[in-house]
């Protein structure tokens, strides 16, 4: 469990990746956009003939910032859409139009509630009495402030019912809603009542964020610390913004004369004393607390946590985490925009985030301490640090005391972070698993190597899809790829251009044609097969494969009859996973099975709801849709218990798994419980072959019992010939 709960995570960071990419341009966007159309800098570098209102630059650089908050503004929508692209595994455009819709859904259904509830008044106003910062517009919908949480509670939960729903078949009077139609509905459904339990626990979880701000107020140095703490631990869930702003712009964050005039609020005292400068000695850090530590860990101490993480890479991977981790740091260090760095970890490596949360938890007081005092408009990145700390001078802000002080936590962070990564094989950027990703990664260089003429190059894996795509005429000809837990289903537009010797030679044991369809035989290992192939088809040459002439290979009739002159030297008992009715495997309605393409044995129709363990064992694999499983005998022989014909389209209706892969079990163990209903119902045929998937050739099946037949009786022997 602890396991998957890792990987699943690990999936959820790696779908990140999509939305996180934009945030450094967006950064950089807003950080310059904001800095140089502030109206306190302008007047106070007398800026106003350059930058002032009507100017060229001031209007280029107020699109840039409305550019960059557009993307920061609508951030949790963003994530949404990219995690549910990230985490569905097919048709990813439905679940991103699906992410779009169950966001608005939510959101407006948080807005009814306010409204039903008084909150939000006819008027479109917020009422008095709700806390401030609770309540914010998200895409124009006023609703409660999520942030980037509420965007991951969307992608995920989406992706979840996309990956459940995405094949599901209605019936015929409603088909035309069923597959990927049927996914935006139930999303819509879903995520209306989300956005009502949401209504009733999100402000709970608001209101006690908001609470604690009170401890930081008049504590001091400790104070400071638990500001710091508070605000980095509430980046994930997109809080931080209501904890910190009532710092920042209210007596929260403390009071203070200033020319004459009572100011309320840190950010607010900065600036008031940056009109004044000239009768100021030394800018208040006690104002400045609240952001002026921002610049040790966002300038310095992230930029050394990129550069352990680039060294704990794994060779071949270090160029790709190069360029996120260095486009990342530089964001961080150019603009303070610190998301890119700290999601890249978060998820994947929780104790890293941790230990982020407490070195910059002490970056805050530690520039408390050393009455440091450098203000900021947006994040602590060098713009800001140059504007407000450097250009006012050492005298009013202290800010060459951040560089020592910076260096020291470059190195903290460096080193705690690559003892971390490695001491417990974190999985950050380049260190991760080999999967599905590393997989493409080697395609895609296999591939450009092929465009480059060195075909030669090409790995085992890609050669076999290469074959197999010239079976089936050509990727031109190939209009589906889909498997079940045996065979490569696929559909083709001409069937003629099929050539069943080059599929034979890829190592299928047969060839069924239906129509327009073909399903060629490989056995359990088909879902890699079929992998790889879906990989190949996406940069193959859409061509149509050219005619090509196989010779036909003359089987030998006489095996059966030179097998019974054998002699017999052992028999091996199966006995049947299932009640019901037995009969010779030849009977069975399906030609790939009746023709033994996959194996030789047996089919037995259930009459009762459990599929159970034949002989002592261990589980091999149970297939995704849950309709087979492999399964290996103590004695060594490999079965696949295939329960009914084309159950595969069903997608996992009418099964209920009681058993997981490499699961040991003894005779008798329910392993299925099947809805027989159902599955006579939904299903060609509730038949289910139980096959032996590898028999040597000095192996044949004997058939022991046709009829009615009990789990556990007898099923078949396998026959060993000297």
């Amino acid at each position: 469990m602890k396991d998957k709960i890792f990987s699943v995570l690990q999936r959820v960071g790696r779908s990140f990746m999509l939305p996180i990419a934009i945030l450094p341009v967006a950064g950089l966007l807003l950080g310059i956009g904001s800095s140089f159309t502030n109206a306190t800098t302008i007047e106070t570098y007398h800026l106003t003939s350059i930058l002032g209102e009507g100017t060229i630059l001031n209007a280029l650089l107020m699109i840039m910032n409305k550019v960059g908050s557009a993307v920061f503004d609508n951030l949790p929508l963003i994530f949404a859409v990219g995690v549910a692209i990230g985490m569905a595994k097919k048709e990813k455009e439905v679940s991103a139009l699906s992410a779009v819709i169950a966001y608005f859904v939510m959101n407006t259904a948080i807005n009814a509630m306010l409204t039903i509830t008084g909150q939000i008044l006819d008027n479109g106003e917020i009422a008095e009495s709700v806390l401030e910062g609770t309540i914010t517009s998200v895409c124009g919908i006023q609703s409660l402030q999520m942030g980037v949480f509420g965007g991951i509670i969307v992608g995920l939960g989406v992706a979840a019912l996309h990956n459940k729903f995405y094949r599901i078949q209605l019936p015929s009077a409603l088909s035309f809603f069923g597959g990927t139609r049927f996914v935006p509905i139930i999303s819509t459904i879903v995520y209306m009542f989300v956005g009502i339990l949401l209504y009733f626990v999100w402000p709970v979880v608001q209101n006690g964020i908001y609470a604690l701000g009170g401890l930081v107020t008049g504590s001091g140095y400790v104070g400071t610390l638990i500001f710091g703490l508070i605000k980095r631990a509430l980046i994930p869930f997109g809080l931080h913004h209501v904890f910190y702003m009532p710092f920042w712009q209210t007596a929260v964050g403390g009071t203070m004369e200033v020319a004459g005039q009572m100011v309320q609020g840190g950010q607010n005292i900065f600036f008031a004393q940056l009109a004044d400068s000239a009768n100021i000695a030394h800018f208040s850090a006690d104002a400045t607390r609240y952001f002026s530590g921002e610049f040790i860990f966002m300038i310095f101490g992230l930029p050394g946590a990129a550069l352990a993480m680039y060294q704990c890479a794994k060779p071949e991977k270090k160029k790709a985490a190069g360029g996120l981790l260095l486009s990342a740091a530089l964001a961080c260090m150019a603009t303070g925009i610190t998301e890119p760095l700290e999601f890249s970890f978060l998820f994947v490596a929780p104790a890293l985030f941790a230990v982020q949360v407490v070195l910059a938890g002490t970056a805050y007081m530690i520039a408390h301490m050393l009455n440091i005092a450098v203000g900021l408009t947006f994040s602590g990145g060098l713009l800001d640090f140059f504007l407000f700390g450097i250009l006012q001078g050492n005298a009013k802000t202290s800010w060459m005391r951040v560089i020592p002080v910076g260096i020291i936590y470059f190195f903290l962070y460096y080193f705690i972070f690559k003892f971390m990564i490695k001491k417990f094989n974190f999985k950050t950027p380049g260190r991760e698993d080999d999967d599905t990703e590393t997989k493409l990664y080697t395609k895609a260089d296999v591939n450009a190597r092929r465009e480059a003429g060195q075909a030669g190059a090409a790995a085992s894996e890609d050669a076999v899809s290469e074959a197999i795509t010239r079976g089936l005429g050509g990727k031109k000809n190939i209009s589906d790829v889909d498997c079940c837990a045996t065979r490569l289903r696929c559909t083709v537009k001409d069937a003629s251009r099929v050539n069943d010797g080059i599929l034979k030679a890829t190592g299928a044991s047969g060839v069924v044609h239906k129509g327009q369809g073909v399903q060629v035989i490989y056995g359990p290992n088909v879902t890699v097969i079929k992998s790889n192939l879906e990989d190949y088809l996406e940069t193959a040459p859409d061509t149509y494969a050219e005619a090509e002439t196989t010779e036909s290979v003359q089987e030998t009739a006489d095996k059966t009859q030179e097998a019974k002159e054998q002699k017999v030297v052992e028999r091996i008992v199966i006995s049947s996973p299932i009640t019901g009715l037995a009969a010779d495997l030849a009977t069975a309605p399906d030609e790939a099975f009746a023709q033994k393409m996959m194996g030789d044995g047996a089919v037995v129709t259930p009459e009762d709801p459990f599929v159970r363990a034949p002989e002592d064992g261990e589980v091999a694999f149970v297939f995704d849709t849950k309709h087979a499983i492999g399964f290996v005998t103590d004695s060594g022989i490999s079965l696949l218990i295939h329960v009914g014909i084309d159950t595969v389209k069903l997608n996992g209706e009418g099964f209920e798994a009681l058993v997981e892969s490499g699961q040991t079990v003894k005779k008798g163990d329910p392993m299925l419980k099947l809805d027989l209903e159902y599955l006579k119902a939904n299903a060609p045929s509730i038949t289910s072959p139980v096959l032996c998937t590898e028999l040597e050739d000095n192996q044949r099946i004997h058939l022991l019992q046709e009829g009615q037949i009990k789990a556990g009786e007898p099923l078949f022997e396998i026959e060993v010939l000297q």
